[in-house]
């Protein structure tokens, strides 16, 4: 077959691509974290999840936890991150710096510093969304978060709380 017969038999694939705007995606309250839904795993066959979370200052996050079915990426894009890890360890991470959570790797984060912070976070795979829609319905009535309600919804997502729970620095 020739280049020119080649190139009439291959069909251009119809996949779209997906753009989110500066100020497009699902926003969601998480207490007083927000998250924006980048990418819900709709349009990539549930293969990569990704969103956008602005933490205020002297926010802690969730309880210390670990994935058994999805791995996490963490960029941080404004401000300082501190990621905590078993043993009383923890890594704090400014703008740029790249955070990647294994499966079955305890952790947490939390923001501990007088500023704003931010990152952009994946989930493959992207089932790991709706836990944090589930989270934001359980949080509508009182706009509160709390460890039991974060447990309550990883428990739907194969997240399990690390025990013993580690104090965090």
């Amino acid at each position: 077959m020739d280049e020119e017969t080649a190139m009439k038999t291959l069909q251009m694939p119809k996949v779209q691509v997906n753009f989110v705007p500066a100020k497009g995606g699902e926003i969601l309250k998480l207490g007083h974290i927000t998250m924006r839904i980048m990418e819900d795993g709709s349009r990539t066959d549930n293969r990569i999840g990704s969103a956008e979370f602005i933490i205020p200052p002297h926010t802690e996050g969730p309880p210390a936890h670990w994935h058994e079915m999805h791995d996490e990426t963490f960029l941080v894009t404004r401000g300082t991150v501190r990621f905590h890890l078993p043993d009383n360890k923890h890594v704090d991470a400014s703008a740029g710096d790249y955070v990647t959570v294994p499966i079955r790797a305890p952790h947490t984060f939390s923001n501990p510093f007088d500023d704003e912070a931010s990152f952009f976070n994946t989930y493959t795979p992207a089932f790991y969304i709706n836990y944090f829609k589930i989270l934001a319905e359980m949080s509508k009535e009182d706009g509160q978060m709390s460890p039991a309600k974060n447990l309550a919804a990883m428990a739907a997502f194969a997240t399990l709380p690390a025990k013993p729970m580690w104090g965090k620095k």
